[in-house]
């Protein structure tokens, strides 16, 4: 890992800032899935993406979708995601849009730019990974948008913003060993204040138990509105991720953003019922891991009784914003959700 020097170009020097994610976007960004592992099965990999093109098709009732896809996999993507999806064809390795691709940045006044961060497939867990570390640029560069290289080996799904100044993030994967150990926790927040134009960091301690990202925070937790953040908590306290969510109920209460005043926290349910990926490990199902469109929330069903009630608090939370559930189960079983698989683009 560089050093950062005093000279370096970062986003906060140039009054760039990361905006929420329920701000007005310009397109979503998605990558059409590829690598046949987080699947298990080439029929695994055929159901999701399937559920992929849902999903873009989705979300291309309320803005613009470019799906990032390999030129050998053009066709089968142009035929299952039809004509109203722009393609974008690049060299990648997997189809984790939100983790690889650009963390993009506003200035407020019409200016944009984005990060490229360091991507190492969360902690080489997937090999190779050299074209989706390089991903985020081949991006930022096709819009003319300023590229910043961002010192820190992190994934954008470890990384959710107020807009306002204020960020989560969990320890257990920003300081995992496996991303940045050179780096202290005081040198992590410095550097995700230079680049993300934020003030205060709220740290969270464990994510979901078998979340092979190590904990990344939007399966778990993320800002709403209003000064809102909406935590996953299981309603059975026999539940293994009962301790860590609880863990972090008391930090978030604790919690104040940026401007000093205290966070509203609302409990979303994680699905009542447990289920198992093609490894054995638990699918960790979230309904926090949803998508904020442009007049809709893209949120994921899970053929759970835990469905409605998760549809009316997230209906709540986003008055006048149509709530849209998609089935996710053949996307969790890769090991993300709907919110890994894009990326927004700011307006």
């Amino acid at each position: 890992m560089r050093r950062l020097d005093a000279e370096d170009e970062v986003p906060v020097r140039d009054h760039f800032y990361m905006p929420a994610e329920w701000s007005p976007h310009a397109r979503t960004w998605m990558q059409w899935p590829c690598r046949v592992a987080p699947w298990g099965t080439p029929e695994g990999m055929m159901l999701a993406r399937q559920a992929y093109g849902v999903v873009a098709r989705t979300i291309a009732r309320f803005e613009p979708v470019t799906m990032v896809v390999r030129p050998e996999d053009k066709a089968e993507a142009q035929l299952v995601l039809g004509g109203k999806i722009d393609l974008f064809e690049a060299p990648i390795d997997d189809s984790w849009a939100r983790d690889s691709g650009p963390t993009f940045l506003i200035d407020g006044k019409g200016g944009h730019a984005g990060v490229q961060w360091t991507f190492n497939a969360w902690g080489t867990k997937y090999t190779p990974f050299a074209n989706d570390a390089a991903i985020a640029t081949r991006i930022l560069r096709s819009l003319d948008y300023k590229v910043y290289q961002g010192p820190l080996t992190v994934e954008g799904g470890a990384l959710h913003v107020d807009g306002a100044g204020t960020l989560l993030v969990t320890e257990q994967c920003l300081l995992n060993e496996n991303r940045n150990p050179e780096l202290t926790r005081q040198q992590i927040e410095a550097r995700l204040a230079l680049y993300l134009g934020v003030l205060r960091i709220v740290w969270l301690g464990d994510g979901l138990k078998e979340d092979e990202t190590d904990g990344h925070v939007d399966n778990i937790a993320c800002f709403a509105p209003g000064g809102r953040v909406l935590l996953a908590m299981p309603r059975d306290k026999s539940d293994p991720n009962y301790p860590a969510m609880s863990d972090n109920l008391v930090r978030l209460h604790e919690a104040r953003d940026a401007h000093g005043a205290k966070l509203e926290v609302v409990e979303l349910p994680l699905p009542h019922t447990i289920r198992r990926r093609h490894d054995g490990s638990r699918l960790e199902m979230s309904y926090v891991n949803y998508y904020a469109a442009n007049g809709a929330i893209i949120l994921p069903a899970f053929d759970d009784p835990a469905d409605e009630e998760a549809r009316r608090i997230v209906a709540d939370v986003f008055p006048g914003r149509q709530i849209v559930q998609i089935d996710a189960l053949p996307i969790v079983e890769g090991g993300g959700g709907l919110h890994c698989i894009t990326q927004q683009q700011p307006l």
